[in-house]
Order: C-alpha cells, then structure tokens, then sequence
C-alpha cells in the first residue's frame, strides 16, 4: 500500500495545484474581461469559455482532492453513533459507490468527449472534448484515492491528508 499512498498523496497535491492554478486563472480571466469591457469598451470573445473551462477545472479536480482528504459530503455524527462493526460495513458502502461514482464518470466523460471531438469551441479554436476531459481524470483520480481509503480500512490504517 505504500506505492499506492505516494502516489495518491502526489497525485492529491497535483490536483490541489491545478485546482488553485484554475481559481488564479478564473481570477485573472474575470478582472481582465471587466476591464476590456468597461475601460476599452472591448469585449474580449473567448474569456466567457476560458472561464467555463477553468470552473470545470477546479471543480472536478477540486472534488477529486476532497474525496482523498475525506473532505466530501458525509453523515460523520451519524455513523460515529454506530458500532464500529457496523461502521466499517457503512465505510465498505461508501468506499464502493464512490468508486462506483468514478467509474460513471470516467466512462460517461469518455464517451461525450468522444462524440464531440471533432467539434470546437468557436472563440477558442479547441476541440469540445476538452470540456469534458478534465471529468475523465477526475473520476480516474476518485477511483485511486477511494481503492486507497477501502485498502486503509481492510488494513486499519489512515490515510494521512495531502498538505502534511
């Protein structure tokens, strides 16, 4: 499991950085946009794309990077009111649909950039697959994290966040 861990923790952090790098970008594209706008009373055409693609960024890596810090959605209170055996059945659940989450995400995400891909984005000149790309790593990277998080639990181990 030690590969596994390295990796996993690599990959979290290069997801952080890509997610954080989108939110600078988004940023950047915003203010830049209101200011050709309003002070060159030149709209820039592509910045309204530019933007979507960099919110899909950070939200699908975003999500990925929260699955393997265990930062998403859960009923912590609830389960913890469980007997443990009851609670690593509950994990198992877990574990499995997230990972089953991944899978439809990897393979729905494949097959729409597969049907778009000799479709472009006017103002960008890019393929439309690019839109659902960053979805297809994302579910890959949810899948890796949760087969971590289920060898933890088989293995009564933790997995230790990605920014320590």
């Amino acid at each position: 499991m030690d590969w596994l861990t390295k990796l996993n923790a690599r990959l979290s952090r290069w997801a952080l950085y890509i997610a954080v790098a989108g939110l600078l970008g988004i940023v950047v594209v915003v203010v830049s946009s209101v200011f050709w706008r309003y002070v060159l009373n030149d709209s820039p055409t592509w910045s309204e794309q530019v933007a979507l693609l960099l919110v899909i960024c950070v939200a699908m890596f975003g999500a990925a990077a929260g699955v393997r810090d265990e930062g998403h959605i859960g009923m912590e209170s609830l389960v913890g009111l469980l007997p443990k055996n009851i609670q690593f059945y509950v994990g198992n659940i877990v574990g499995f649909f997230t990972i089953l989450f991944g899978v439809s995400l990897v393979w729905g995400c494949s097959r729409m950039a597969e049907s778009v891909w000799t479709n472009y984005i006017p103002t960008l000149g890019i393929s439309e697959a690019w839109r659902y790309i960053p979805c297809v790593v994302a579910g890959v990277l949810v899948i890796l994290f949760s087969i971590e998080h289920l060898i933890a639990m088989y293995t009564d181990k933790e997995v230790i966040p990605s920014w320590h």
